[in-house]
């Protein structure tokens, strides 16, 4: 499981030239799931993005300073661009596995927020527009953690 957080003063999703959803000060979540992703990596990657300081020099987390979220399903995160031209999406999990896993992320991940959890639509064709704050980008890869 793959994601990037970025720090926004603020974002919107937009499908089909309709407002879908958006936040002010906060994090705009991408996620991508791997066929290999199970409930552990879900769990380890919620820890660590409500953990995340990247707010007031770095000092705060998202709880911290009530800040907005917003989850973006991205499959493109798990592209394999290491050969050729063409990326490969072999390692992306299928649809139904990923839109099960994605929404069990969106539920762990609303229980752990002291505000509201906004999100894009799961396979849509979506405008993200935000305004990254900073910048502040920080990728985690599930499959790159330490073992216990």
């Amino acid at each position: 499981m793959k994601a990037v957080i970025q720090k926004v003063s603020g974002a919107e999703t937009i499908i089909d030239g309709q407002l879908v959803s958006s936040i002010n000060k906060g994090i705009v979540i991408f996620l991508g799931i791997a066929i290999d992703d199970n409930d552990n990596d879900i769990h380890w990657l919620i820890n660590k993005i409500i953990k995340l300081r990247m707010f007031n020099t770095f000092d705060n987390n998202i709880n911290e300073v009530k800040g907005e979220v917003l989850l973006v399903s991205q499959f493109t995160l798990q592209a394999n661009v290491l050969k050729g031209n063409r990326p490969s999406f072999i390692k992306a999990a299928k649809s139904e596995l990923a839109k099960t896993m994605y929404e069990k992320f969106l539920n762990q991940l609303n229980e752990n927020l002291n505000t509201e959890l906004k999100s894009g639509v799961f396979g849509a064709d979506m405008l993200i527009n935000l305004s990254n704050d900073g910048p502040v980008t920080i990728i985690y890869d599930s499959s790159l953690k330490l073992k216990k």
